[in-house]
């Protein structure tokens, strides 16, 4: 978490969102040869050599994380205007966009769209398959609602592997 931080202050980052624990995590074998080889070795420049790989590969797989959301927000604002004929229909997707998973109050008070308006938006995104029910409201707990083709862009599937 210290080098997104310290890229941050730096003014390298416009925010401090750059992780590059996913890279650690797939070569943790060489992470750790690395890291003891400092300690053994002194070899810094292994290390920072295999540093700046995962900042480059780690970048490198953020930047087409970042053009596949918005491949999909451009998808989306074709498609939802056309399934909910809503007037709200580029709220909505900010709303969902902004959160992919949330609870039905959450997104009328997000999107600031009436509740009736916002209720029939939701029912129809559902109905598209759009948005999938994580857990049906009962009583006066709401139902929670997913955005899976954004969770999944996040989790590594293309997007266009979703259509």
């Amino acid at each position: 978490m210290l080098i997104p931080l310290i890229l941050y202050n730096k003014k390298i980052l416009s925010t401090p969102r750059f992780y590059i624990s996913a890279y650690l995590e797939r070569n943790r074998d060489i992470y750790y040869d690395r890291l003891l080889a400092i300690s053994r070795d002194q070899d810094w420049n292994g290390w920072i050599s295999f540093f700046l790989q995962a900042i480059i590969e780690q970048a490198n797989d953020n930047s087409e994380k970042a053009k596949q959301l918005l491949g999909l927000y451009e998808y989306m604002k074709r498609q939802v205007p056309d399934i909910t004929h809503s007037q709200y229909s580029i709220q909505a997707i900010d709303a969902i966009f902004s959160r992919p998973v949330f609870k039905s109050t959450d997104f009328i008070t997000a999107s600031k769209i009436p509740k009736d308006s916002a209720s029939r938006l939701l029912g129809k995104l559902y109905e598209h398959q759009i948005l999938t029910v994580a857990r049906e409201g009962k009583g006066r707990r709401p139902t929670i609602y997913v955005f899976p083709k954004l969770i999944s862009i996040t989790e590594g599937v293309p997007f266009e592997s979703l259509r």
